[in-house]
C-alpha cells in the first residue's frame, strides 16, 4: 500500500494540470526545479507558513507508489518529499476544497485514505 504526501495548489492550476494530465508544478515549484509535497504529518504547517489567508486552493493527495521522491531538509531541518518531474494526475489519490475556517486558518479533510 503507498503512503499518501500533499500539494496544495491553487484550484485554478489545479483544473488545468487536471485538463493536460499531469501537474508541472505552481510558480514556486518551478523556480525552484522541483514540486514540493508535504507529509501528513507536515501539511497543515505549510498551509499555515507559506498559504496564510488564501483561499481558492485544493488539497491533492498523491500515492508515493512509482514516484521517484527524494526527501530532503527544508524547514528546521526536516526531510520534505520533493519531486523532479512532472507529476502524473494518474498518481493522484483525491482532491479536496481547502477552504478558510473562521478563524482564518484552512480548514482540513482527513488526511487518511
Amino acid at each position: 500500500m503507498s503512503e499518501l504526501v500533499f500539494k496544495i495548489a491553487p484550484d485554478a492550476l489545479w483544473r488545468e494540470a487536471v485538463a493536460k494530465g499531469r501537474f508541472t508544478g505552481s510558480p514556486v515549484d518551478v523556480t525552484d526545479g522541483f514540486i514540493h509535497f508535504s507529509t501528513p504529518a507536515q501539511v497543515r504547517e505549510t498551509a499555515a507558513k507559506h498559504f496564510a489567508g488564501v483561499a481558492g486552493l485544493v488539497l491533492v493527495a498523491v500515492a508515493t507508489d512509482g514516484l521517484e521522491l527524494r526527501w530532503e531538509p527544508s524547514r528546521g531541518g526536516a526531510l520534505f518529499p520533493h519531486l523532479y518531474d512532472e507529476l502524473p494526475v494518474s498518481a493522484v489519490r483525491w482532491v479536496q476544497p481547502l477552504p478558510l475556517g473562521a478563524d482564518g486558518r484552512h480548514v482540513f479533510p482527513p488526511l487518511d485514505e
